[in-house]
């Protein structure tokens, strides 16, 4: 008997149809060894020796997997081929007491086919403690950043907080960008179109250039310039000057990444990093898709030809790229052993499995995804039709430009947007009729707030983290209350955010940069590499931050940072208010604590609405104890009125209840005993 450990009991189930009786498949549920949670666990006077227990929640399933690993004759790891799998086949290895006394295997595969699981039993190999090193030197780092510097947080601005060496950096970005918008400050500007027709069909072309200079975006900045270019061509005869004619080709997007793979699914789903990792990791445990935890973009041959096959029987020979298109990964220090997320096979379309393996709709949709993705890149250019016409009046030129779609290509499997425009067939020297000049403002536009999408890309541009990490950061800032969603689904920094934010920018800069970040997870690398050694990577970082840390512990005061003093006086027991700083942003609270207890909110809280439940109370903004926003009475405990949307003051004309405003804009209202929507 064979034992065969995975990660995961799905994957389990999967793989034990395959390999029949001779083998017994179990999991090891994720990691069964890690850091203590209530301690450091890292030695850092001897060499940061870490300290690794077996979790509470694990040490049933490795009494039986022991157990299993006596009587088997051998002991197969089939952990993922990633620094995670290869680190928690190592954890086995030393709890089964593998090596020394027990014949032992490590075998790696990319999908879960039996093709794949056969060809990885023939060609074992020996654990890979590069890989390993790598793994423990991010989380031995990520435990000093996070042990060392959330306690001091706790102490000089409110408990609860915590820092980390992604996560941080990732809030830093959000609070950049907020500052950016604050301080932009927009500037008018104005477009001229000409409506146009020639043979009764008429088109619109914009003004480009005075002159023969190209009119810069800013170039026409007010109304009354605006005014005298339209009164000095009112006149003017509108003559073609050239047609250019020409075909555009548009190549397919290549398949899908981690990375890309979560952006896509939020720009097409709005789906969470999070929630897009989860449906994936069930697609791939069922053998539907290759690993979903990748960064290279390389494809196996075999799943090539598959995918030519597959081009030519449905849609064509003329379909298919004429070759086998292989893309080169542009992520800094891509695991290129792994491949790209793909379909395990090619004539699984996403209809045939629904029906066949009965798919609930999540993950029918992101395997749809991948599917359409994975084929689209083997297939053969869009061809457009494009044609520019620029069209003389006096000194002015106007342009006027279309695109038609000549061969959908790609196109017929993945659509990405393009816009048709067809212009009449037009030509030089042919006088042209106007119809109308159409002036309109236009203000220059602040940056755009990061969505998850494009937090993920600029994470990933900036080489900070890896495809592992980027839904639990984001899910883990959210869940500190560091960044929040507005209405339109983007990210914001909170009141507590800014002022962690500025307080490790100020006093712990290399936390928080991003060529400082960068450059670890290049180092990071290198141990993977075996290029360098975890330790010194470790001694390295670690010395002067320490130093800093203690240097930092002195120097600053948490008065400086989250208490602020006001001419108020408590209601309770006379003592000055001040206006503090806890986990959800500021209050008002007695100086007299912990002898009075007295706090309240600030004034930007109140929302100058009565409480309809007890007629005394004003309506206020308040927070869950897990950041979560809501709208309750200032009088609780005496009176629980509580919204989870924001009141309004007006009252419902059917219930005279107070109307209430949804994340989404509309105005209902908030007894769930009345249908009334406001139109």
């Amino acid at each position: 008997m064979n034992l065969v450990v995975v990660e995961s009991p799905t994957k389990c189930r999967t793989i034990q149809g395959f390999l029949g009786p001779k083998y017994k498949v179990l999991s090891s549920y994720g990691h069964i060894r890690d850091l203590p949670k209530g301690e450091l666990g890292i030695e850092t006077e001897n060499n940061f020796k870490p300290k690794y227990v077996i979790p509470l929640k694990a040490r049933k399933n490795v009494n039986i997997l022991k157990k299993e690993a006596e009587k088997a004759d051998s002991v197969i790891l089939a952990t993922d081929e990633d620094r995670e799998g290869e680190a928690i086949a190592w954890h086995l290895a030393q709890i089964l007491n593998l090596g020394d006394d027990k014949n032992y295997q490590r075998i790696a595969f990319h999908e879960i086919t039996k093709s794949a699981i056969e060809a990885a039993l023939k060609n074992p190999r020996a654990l890979d403690i590069n890989l390993v090193d790598a793994q423990q030197a991010r989380r031995i780092l990520d435990r000093l950043v996070g042990y060392k510097l959330s306690p001091f947080l706790w102490k000089k601005v409110a408990r609860g907080l915590s820092a980390g060496r992604v996560q941080s950096v990732a809030v830093r970005l959000v609070c950049e960008r907020e500052r950016e918008i604050e301080k932009f400050k927009p500037e008018k500007y104005w477009n001229i179109e000409a409506e146009l027709q020639s043979q009764a069909k008429s088109f619109l072309a914009k003004l480009v250039k005075k002159d023969d200079k190209v009119i810069p975006k800013l170039g026409i900045k007010t109304k009354k310039e605006a005014e005298e270019i339209v009164k000095n061509l009112k006149s003017a005869e509108f003559k073609v000057n050239s047609v250019e004619k020409k075909e555009i080709k548009r190549n397919p997007l290549p398949p899908f990444i981690t990375s890309t793979l979560q952006q896509e699914a939020w720009k097409k789903f709005h789906w969470p990093a999070k929630f897009t990792m989860r449906i994936a990791q069930n697609l791939y445990e069922k053998g539907h898709t290759t690993y979903h935890r990748t960064d290279s973009l390389n494809i196996a041959d075999l799943a090539l030809f598959g995918a030519k096959k597959f081009i030519e029987e449905n849609f064509g020979k003329n379909y298919w790229a004429g070759f086998l298109r292989k893309y080169k990964t542009k992520v800094k220090g891509a695991q290129e052993a792994h491949e790209a997320i793909r379909p395990s096979y090619s004539d699984k379309t996403p209809e045939k499995l629904k029906i066949q393996m009965k798919l609930e709709d999540n993950q029918f949709r992101l395997y749809d995804l991948i599917w359409r993705r994975f084929i689209a890149s083997q297939m053969n250019q869009a061809i457009f039709d494009s044609t520019t016409i620029d069209i003389a009046a006096k000194n002015y030129t106007f342009r006027a430009t279309g695109q038609t779609l000549k061969f959908d290509g790609f196109l017929k499997v993945y659509l990405v947007k393009y816009e048709e425009t067809e212009l009449p067939a037009l030509k030089v020297e042919e006088i042209l009729e106007l119809l109308k000049l159409i002036p309109s403002q236009h203000f220059t536009q602040p940056p755009a707030r990061y969505s998850e999408a494009t937090l993920i890309k600029i994470l990933e541009e900036n080489g900070i983290g890896r495809p592992s990490t980027y839904a639990p950061v984001i899910s883990t800032i959210q869940d500190r209350n560091y960044i929040e969603k507005n209405e339109q689904r983007k990210f914001r920094p909170t009141e507590i955010g800014m002022v962690v934010n500025d307080l490790l920018v100020k006093h712990f800069p290399e936390i928080v940069d991003i060529k400082f970040t960068a450059e670890m997870e290049k180092d990071l690398d290198k141990i993977a590499e075996g290029e360098k050694k975890w330790i010194p990577v470790i001694k390295e970082f670690y010395k002067p931050f320490a130093e800093l840390l203690k240097q930092k512990e002195q120097e600053i005061s948490k008065k400086d940072i989250a208490e602020q003093k006001t001419k108020k006086i408590c209601p309770k027991c006379g003592a000055p208010l001040l206006i503090k700083l806890g986990r959800f942003g500021k209050f008002y609270a007695c100086s007299g604590f912990p002898k009075c207890r007295h706090t309240a909110p600030l004034e930007k809280n109140i929302l100058g609405i009565k409480c309809p439940k007890c007629d005394d109370g004003d309506i206020v903004e308040k927070r869950t104890r897990r950041g979560k926003l809501f709208y309750g009475c200032n009088k609780y405990p005496e009176c629980d009125f509580a919204l989870w949307d924001k009141p309004l003051n007006e009252k419902c004309p059917k219930c005279d209840s107070l109307l209430v405003e949804t994340k989404r804009g509309q105005i209902k209202c908030s007894n769930k005993e009345c249908d009334h929507i406001k139109p």
